[in-house]
Parts: C-alpha cells; structure tokens; sequence
C-alpha cells in the first residue's frame, strides 16, 4: 500500500513538472511574439499587438481552466515573478479564492496586494536604430531590456526597480525623478570622469490650455546612449520620435538625439511666443476699443498675466537649453556636423530674445492702457461725487443763512418765506450747472 501511494506521489509530481513545463513554454512564447511585434514598424500596431496578445494568452487560459486548483497554487510557486503575475491575472477573477487557500504565506501576501493595487504602467522605450530610422521598443521586463541594443532608453517617472534595470545592464546609476528640482544650479550640467558620463540637466517648456510650466528632464551620455529621465510625457519628445521613425538618416547615436531634442524644444518655444503674439493681438484690440466696464478689465488683466507667465517661461526655457548646448560646446563631445547643429540651434535662441523683450514691452504697454482705464472709470465715479457736492454747496449755504437766529426769521412771519428759500436753492444749483456747460467744462 506503502509503495502504491509512492508511485501514486510520483507520477502526480512528474505530471506537474510537464504541467509547469508546458505553462513555461507557453509564456516564453508569448513574451517572443510580443517582442517581435514590439519591434516590427507595420500600420495599425496597437491593434495588431493586441490581438497577438490575445491570441497568445488564450492557449494558456484553456490550459488552466483544466487544472486543479492546487496543480495552479505550485506552479505560481515554482514561476519567477513577473511569469506568476501573469497567471494570476489569468486565473484571479474566476478561481483567486480557491487558489489563494493553497499557496503559501509569502506568495499569498503578494498576490492580494497585486490585486488590490492598480497596476502601473511601465514607461520605458529603448529606440535602435533600424535602416537609417529610430525603432521605439516598448520594454516591460529586463530580459527584453537586455536584448536590445539602444541609442537612446527614455524613461518617465521610473520606480527603483526599472532604475535597477539600467544600473545592472548598463552600470549606471540614474538619478530619482522626483529629485530632479532639488538640484542645485552648480550641479546641472557635469562630468563624470570615471565612468565616461556626461549630466545635463535641463528644463523643457510643456505648454497647455490654461496651464504652462517648466518640466525638469535628467539627460545621461553613456558609451554614446543616450538616458533621459523625466516625470511626465512632453510634446517635444513626441515630435524627436515622430521625426526619427519617419526620416532615415536623422539621428545616428545618443548625440544626434540630444541635439534634436534641444532644437525641437526651441521650436517648440517659438511656436508658443506666436500663440503669445496672436493672443496679445486679441487682447489689444479689446484694450483699444471705445469703452471698457471694469469686469472686461479685469478680465483683460487676467489674460496679460497669464501671457506674461508664459512669454518669462518660454525666457527662461530658452535660456537653459542655451546654457546645456554651450556646455556641450565648450567640453567639445560633438563632432564637427554636430558642432554646427549646436551653433544653429544657438542662433535660433538669439534669434528668440528679441521676440520676447518685445513682447514683455507690448505687455507692460497693454496692462498700462488696461490700467488707465480703470483709472477713467474711477475718475468718473469721483467726478460724480465732485460734481454733487459742489452743486450742493450753494443750497447749503442758503439754508445756513435762513437757519440763523436771527431777530426776525423771515420764514415765519412771511407768507411764501420757505417757498421762496426752496426756489433760491434750487437755482443756485441750476444756474452753475447752465454756466459750465455752455462755456463746455462739463462733459
């Protein structure tokens, strides 16, 4: 009975061991297909890559759907890390209770807390070079990092484990995204001699409806790739890999792309200080209407101020990616075509100054017009007042004068006395006001 229950043990463990076998082969497969479409350039991709992804993970749902609970707890067991995350989100929404009664504490603790957070969205891009064009590789593990051969690794609000990716693979160690504005000004742009590495650190304008600001970006030269490390999607790195996917020949290594980023970043200033014109222009015409009420002022006001914030953050963005190329002139890393890019790129910045100093004068001059006529619209309401208290001055002095104690009060013993006080008054306020206008003071 002793040796029948062994056997019985035996052949339950060797049909696991195929089980787990069969579920490692389905998962390197998956992870194979989805590398290769990650890598292919083909029209409608995302729909492509997720019919793939469906496809591939059907065939292993079947296989679990077949298995018992328990055979599934020790395969979770036997998997790494991220291959038991992906059965468990295979399995969790039908079997996860009855799963989860089998595992382990460890793995059970892991698993619930997987389930119980949203899961984050890896936002690491490798981008090769492929036929003269920049191929952008989605990277979800450090396997599919390792297999590329990267000019550029753009990374935004990465966690330490992704950062631990790039420390192991590429022994280097990039800086916390959430640091990144505590630097200090000596610290933003150095070398390190001792791992060949060149940091800039540098501000790129993000320039939204009703919202401008200054993003800070980490820039790593590494054996000539390139590391960039931010905390959110800009504009500027969309438009340096639309360019890259579409024209052959546009970027060759790490450099290439460094420099095309700083030039995409000043066009991109260039085209927010023409948004700056034309909403100036809106802003003018209203200022030098025929009348202004003091809400459309303020409101007038309150667009100058929101131009003038962007027109100085455009300033100030321009004048940092001056800084970061004369860096990169000065320590002489460019070769001479990239020397002269760079040179360009500075050109195209001297070029900007001039717009926004006449700018921040075309602004100061709006606000003093708007100003001005908030001043005229209070300088009427005071008229008003100068006007009613004058006019008022001739009435109270004759009602001072009848008021008098004098022996005889003229009210009293006449007939029409408060009649006639009540005319006086009356024109000693008409007659200045008749004065005035005709020889045209009161307008």
């Amino acid at each position: 009975m002793s040796e029948q229950t062994e056997n019985q043990s035996m052949a339950e463990h060797e049909a696991l061991q195929r089980q787990l076998v069969e579920v490692r082969q389905l998962l390197s497969r998956h992870r194979l297909v989805e590398d290769l479409v990650h890598r292919q350039e083909m029209p409608r991709h995302d729909l492509v890559e997720n019919l793939v992804h469906k496809q591939n993970l059907s065939e292993l749902t079947k296989k679990l759907t077949l298995m018992a609970a328990a055979e599934i707890a020790r395969i979770l067991e036997a998997l790494s890390h991220n291959e038991s995350l992906v059965v468990w989100e295979l399995v969790r929404e039908a079997r996860g209770e009855e799963i989860l009664d089998e595992l382990d504490d460890a793995l059970r603790e892991t698993l619930t807390s997987v389930a119980q957070q949203p899961k984050r969205q890896i936002m690491l891009n490798a981008f090769e070079l492929h036929n003269g064009r920049l191929r952008q590789i989605l990277v979800e593990s450090k396997e599919q990092l390792t297999a590329t051969n990267p000019i550029w690794i753009d990374l935004i609000a990465p966690d330490m484990e992704e950062r631990e990716w790039i420390k192991d693979i590429f022994d280097l160690a990039l800086p916390d995204p959430d640091d990144l504005t505590d630097l200090e000004e000596s610290a933003r742009f150095y070398i390190e001699d001792e791992n060949e590495q060149i940091h800039l650190h540098s501000d790129f304008l993000l320039d939204k409806e009703g919202e401008s600001r200054n993003v800070a970006v980490a820039f790593v030269l590494h054996h000539n790739i390139l590391f960039s490390v931010r905390q959110e999607e800009l504009p500027v790195f969309r438009l340096q890999r639309l360019r890259a996917r579409i024209q052959p020949g546009y970027v060759n290594d790490g450099k290439d792309v460094l420099l095309d980023l700083y030039a995409a970043d000043v066009e991109y200033s260039a085209d927010a200080l023409e948004n700056v014109y034309t909403s100036l222009e809106k802003v003018g015409k209203h200022v030098l209407s025929t009348h202004i009420t003091d809400e459309q002022a303020a409101k007038i006001l309150a667009e100058i101020a929101a131009e003038e914030d962007l027109n100085g953050r455009i300033r100030r963005n321009v004048l940092d990616t001056r800084r970061a190329v004369s860096f990169l002139i000065r320590g002489k890393f460019l070769s001479g075509e990239q020397l002269e890019d760079a040179r360009q790129i500075l050109r195209d910045i001297e070029s900007l100054d001039g717009h926004t100093a006449f700018l921040f004068d075309k602004i100061n001059f709006l606000m003093d017009a708007t100003v001005g006529f908030i001043n005229i619209n209070q300088n009427k309401i005071v008229k008003i007042f100068s006007v009613a208290s004058v006019a008022l001055l001739p009435p109270t002095l004759i009602a001072s004068i009848y008021g008098m104690n004098f022996r005889r009060l003229p009210e009293l013993e006449w007939q029409y006395g408060y009649p006639f006080s009540l005319s006086l008054m009356l024109v000693s306020v008409l007659v200045p006001f008749w004065f005035f206008r005709r020889k045209g003071w009161l307008r």
